[in-house]
């Protein structure tokens, strides 16, 4: 895998797989920006930044040549894969990810994390509402999977190298190939 093939990467997923942490490791491995979609999602309260301006931040944030981005808003696809030149699918079993996803709540909670523009873990709002987190990877855990896989054959989009990524261990796989080339370069730089 060249690291060409990694200048525009936006890593997917189901919520709770772990996309912003891959995503910040990767960022920060190929010394490139990183861009979290949920932080332009997700205004002060909660509030819901509006489709059409989500999609005019996320175009200024991904301008550069080189980025990596995290997020799966279908609502901005059109505007952010058709620069991507990867994407990373972190594909995990629905245990993993809802495992995952309790126990990233219950940190956030109880470490009362500050997740994007003030907004804080609200746990009773994850476990007793209809807008559950959990409900919702449960709702949609098996049908992005589909969804995902009509969207990578789709013309637009044939262009992006997709690396499906299976289990934890494949994710650090990835990150440690990022590693080896880049040993690599600084010893054929010494040379």
């Amino acid at each position: 895998m060249g690291r060409g093939t990694l200048s525009r990467v936006v890593v997917v997923g189901t919520s709770g797989a772990g996309k912003t942490s891959l995503a910040r490791a990767l960022a920060s491995r190929m010394d490139v920006p990183h861009v979290e979609f949920d932080a332009y999602r997700h205004g002060p309260n909660w509030t819901e930044t509006p489709d059409d301006i989500l999609r005019r931040n996320l175009v200024d944030a991904l301008a550069g040549d080189t980025w990596v981005a995290d997020g799966n808003y279908s609502v901005a696809r059109d505007v952010v894969w058709p620069r991507a030149t990867a994407i990373v699918w972190l594909d995990y079993p629905f245990p993993l990810v809802f495992w995952r996803l309790f126990w990233r709540t219950i940190g956030r909670f109880v470490k009362r994390v500050e997740l994007w523009n003030g907004n804080r873990e609200k746990l009773w709002w994850h476990f007793f509402t209809k807008d559950s987190l959990f409900l919702w990877v449960f709702k949609t855990h098996w049908s992005r999977r589909g969804r995902l896989l009509a969207a990578f054959e789709q013309p637009e989009y044939r262009h992006i190298a997709v690396f499906r990524i299976r289990s934890p261990s494949a994710a650090r796989s990835l990150l440690g190939s990022l590693d080896s080339q880049t040993d690599s370069l600084t010893d054929s730089q010494t040379d």
